[in-house]
């Protein structure tokens, strides 16, 4: 069986090499061809790069596989992919990014075939995730590697954020790497393709994900139920507004209108720093009016038994103890269904300061950032009594920093800049470690843990 199943996925390696060669990096006129983005002209040394390295991993895959089980051999799949990090990082920061999303759009990065830790598991919002880590919002702007994501093993993945209409987003170079810090700063401005391309791909990838889902699992199978619409894995859309909107809501708005049908969650994001007078939103009297219109649009559609998807609001790491009072207040007033903390921040907290990089303009995230995150998280978290489900991201590099983040209040993480250093073989590990961390406490799950620092 183990012979088989690593044959199969051999030649299923070799395949997807030897069509994606084929077919290049053209655009098609088929839903599914278009949710692949199309990899620029001068990322061809990056594809040339990527294209020995995947030969490089099935050439020793196929060495491999006849030895092994499927654990063994997925296990070593992620590991394998710590080879292909030094290639991405002689890149320029943007065009690496851009690969990487290419990668998981053309199924070029392992799948997770081995069950989370039964102790991972929860329930949020009625929906059941496999796990609590997730991948933030910012990676997979435009919907194009959804399935590749989610396979990886992340327990939800948000995409975005996306705009009502499309933007080219800030000037280049906009990205910018502190790799001794284990740092990005990104002035990106939300380029996004806008809500009409992202709606089509998410169109496709929900039609194909439940015919998946439907044929390889029986309606009474348990593990059926977990994840969102579509099948296994959760879906949060970020919803964004356009750098020359006059009317932030009524953007906000349109993009619940034509993405919720697709998303088990909405983000509003009123907190990046890269988009003039974004963050004004936040205001007690500007957030709550916003939030008001929001919520007025997605209660008006038609939804079945599962009702509406949950809202939720993102916020900067950058305020003040009144700006987290006001902002408790509305997502309290208003049965706000939860709130991520916290976006990228405009400071430059020690030792970043110290790098001629932080004199970039920009949104700061990885490893500086998780004090200062998780500081705003435990301060939400009281301020809201633990009656809100918060999301804790930013610095998350280790299933430790994960643990604390819970600990602080978080009921859900997600990672970005770790993932964005250390691929796809960060995930598990993550996993695993933060497994570790609920038994040697002696907690059962998850929701145990949950503000434990803050009793």
């Amino acid at each position: 069986m183990a012979i088989r199943t690593a044959g199969k996925l051999f030649k299923d390696l070799v395949r997807q090499r030897v069509i994606s060669t084929s077919i290049g990096p053209s655009r098609h006129c088929s839903s599914a061809a278009a949710s692949a983005p199309k990899i620029p002209h001068s990322s061809k040394k990056g594809r040339r790069l990527l294209t020995g390295a995947t030969i490089g991993l099935i050439i020793a895959g196929g060495a491999y596989v006849s030895t092994v089980d499927e654990a063994t051999f997925c296990g070593w799949l992620f590991s394998a992919t710590k080879l292909v990090n030094p290639f991405f990082a002689l890149l320029d920061a943007e065009k690496a990014h851009t690969l990487a999303v290419a990668a998981a759009s053309r199924g070029w990065v392992p799948r997770e075939k081995r069950p989370d830790p039964a102790i991972l598991g929860l329930e949020v919002w009625g929906r059941k995730f496999s796990n609590p880590v997730g991948l933030s919002a910012g990676f997979d702007k435009n919907a194009e590697a959804v399935e590749g994501l989610l396979g990886m093993g992340f327990g939800f993945v948000e995409v975005g954020s996306v705009t009502p209409v499309p933007q080219e987003g800030n000037i280049r170079p906009r990205i910018f790497r502190l790799r001794q810090e284990g740092a990005i700063i990104n002035r990106c401005g939300f380029n996004s393709e806008g809500i009409v391309a992202v709606a089509k791909r998410l169109g496709a990838q929900h039609g194909k994900r439940k015919l998946e889902t439907s044929s390889s699992s029986s309606p009474s199978n348990d593990e059926a139920k977990h994840g969102g619409k579509a099948g296994p894995g959760i879906l949060g859309v970020n919803l964004g507004k356009n750098k020359t909107s006059e009317d932030a809501a009524a953007d906000y708005v349109q993009g619940v209108h034509t993405l919720s049908q697709y998303a088990d969650y909405l983000v509003i994001n009123v907190s990046s720093p890269n988009t003039p007078g974004l963050r004004m939103l936040q205001g007690r009297k500007q957030l709550k009016d916003l939030v008001k219109r929001v919520q007025a649009a997605r209660d008006e559609m038609q939804w079945g038994e599962e009702g509406p998807p949950p809202l939720l609001v993102k916020i900067a790491p950058d305020l003040s103890k009144d700006d987290l009072e006001d902002i408790a207040a509305v997502a309290l007033a208003l049965r706000l269904d939860g709130l991520i903390i916290s976006n990228t921040t405009i400071s430059r907290p020690d030792p970043v300061d110290k790098n001629p990089v932080s004199a970039e303009a920009g949104g700061l995230s990885g490893k500086p950032l998780f004090n200062l995150s998780t500081n705003i998280l435990k301060e939400m978290y009281v301020l809201t009594r633990g009656k809100i489900p918060l999301i804790g991201c930013g610095g998350i590099s280790s299933g430790e920093d994960a643990y604390k983040k819970i600990r602080a209040g978080a009921t859900l993480v997600q990672l970005y800049t770790a993932f964005a250093y250390g691929g796809p073989a960060l995930i598990p590990q993550i996993k695993a470690e933060l497994a570790e961390c609920l038994e040697r406490d002696g907690f059962k799950s998850i929701h145990e843990a949950v503000g434990a620092d803050c009793r």
